[in-house]
């Protein structure tokens, strides 16, 4: 009799051009139970990602082809969502929020901890794991295909990140309620992101700009309380048609 099949290995493109890093980080993550695939340049980067279609890619920023938040560009611009996150020594909220502005899923500043880095890949992954439902869920003109991981509004596609793609799921599944940035932080990000709370402003930003760009506005802020997503009201408080 067979049992339950054996989940296979988290796969993880770690991309660095410091040897030391990438010999280190690759024990750490193999010591972990993840298989462990290796990149130099962005272009290597580019070219493995598509090949070997790895769960999780860990992206230097400072590379000697193409800096990193270039490369997760070209990545999400070719139709690839896999997860990305970002080493880099650069520490400042601008360049934060400048790698989760070209699709990343979080960023680790140099020097840092192995242990660390372990534990935000696990919870990258926890966060946009694929749904086991495939649901369809809309709203208005906009719909979410999570089978296929895929947004549309009005038809158009709008490429999103996973963690772009989470947090509309859950703005969806709350359509015409208000959720608060704790709500969002506890489920969407399950309590695992440990940077500013400036992020999911900046994610909220993010969406809106694919998502409300060629219609009526539907994410909606909510001062002092939180996120709505829901169509424009009228004078009188109703939808506006």
């Amino acid at each position: 009799m067979k049992g339950p099949p054996v989940p296979r290995p988290a796969t993880v493109l770690v991309v660095d051009d410091e040897a030391d890093i990438l010999e280190l980080l690759t024990a750490a993550l193999e010591l972990n139970g993840f298989t462990v695939f290796c990149a130099t340049t962005g272009a290597a980067a580019l070219e493995r990602a598509t090949r070997l279609a790895p769960d999780l890619v860990v992206l230097d920023v400072m590379l000697p082809d193409h800096d990193g938040f270039t490369v997760a560009r070209l990545l999400r611009a070719e139709g690839n969502q896999v997860p990305v996150l970002f080493l880099s020594a650069r520490d400042a909220l601008e360049d934060r929020l400048a790698g989760l502005g070209a699709g990343g899923d979080d960023y680790v500043s140099k020097p840092f901890s192995f242990d660390e880095v372990v534990m935000r890949i696990r919870a990258i992954l926890r966060r946009t794991a694929s749904p086991a439902d495939g649901e369809r869920l809309r709203y208005a003109d906009l719909e979410l295909d999570e089978a296929a991981h895929e947004a549309r509004r009005g038809g158009r596609a709008i490429p999103l990140s996973p963690t772009e793609f989470k947090l509309l799921r859950y703005l969806l599944v709350n359509s015409g309620s208000v959720v608060s940035k704790a709500q969002i932080f506890d489920r969407v990000w399950h309590g695992d992101f440990l940077g500013e709370t400036r992020v999911i402003e900046s994610y909220i930003s993010y969406l809106r700009r694919k998502i409300d760009s060629s219609g009526p506005p539907l994410i909606h802020t909510i001062r002092g309380v939180g996120y709505s997503l829901r169509l424009p009201r009228a004078a009188d408080g109703r939808p506006a048609p």
